[in-house]
């Protein structure tokens, strides 16, 4: 990621933090719709998950000019989302509804450039993750 795109990311995802319990179920509502298959990897009350997930949005965030600081716990959040079920080919469509969230979100600010800067730092997020979880289906 470039520096430029770090800081709109950044910035952006400080305009969703006020309103992230709507965007977490915004986008849990728009995964289960576009991909009904990943409502089942979900077993506990989805208000905490929704918390969880704006969590670790906000950690990796605010990690993406320092991203090595955080690879050992993304690596592991990867490993150990094999063990709830989750597939390598999850990661695009939750790539799908994280941009579609951010879009509802943000509205017009959500611009072309701010979209491929969030799908450039999902992207490398989620490819870290894939060849973590799952060597053999990432990517040669």
């Amino acid at each position: 990621m470039t520096p430029d795109q770090v800081k709109n990311v950044q910035a952006s995802f400080a305009k969703v933090v006020p309103i992230a319990d709507e965007a977490a179920r915004l986008f849990y509502d728009r995964l289960f719709e576009t991909a009904p298959e990943t409502r089942a990897l979900f077993k506990g009350d989805m208000r905490e998950q929704g918390r969880m997930l704006m969590a670790t949005l906000a950690t990796v965030v605010n990690s993406l000019h320092r991203i090595e600081a955080i690879t050992p716990a993304v690596r592991s959040l990867a490993q150990r989302h094999v063990a709830y079920g989750v597939r390598a080919e999850h990661y695009p469509l939750v790539g799908g509804a994280l941009l579609w969230t951010l879009e509802q979100g943000l509205g017009d600010q959500f611009t072309p450039k701010l979209r491929d800067a969030w799908a450039t730092a999902y992207g490398a997020l989620s490819e870290m993750m894939i060849e973590s979880a799952y060597p053999s289906a990432a990517a040669p």
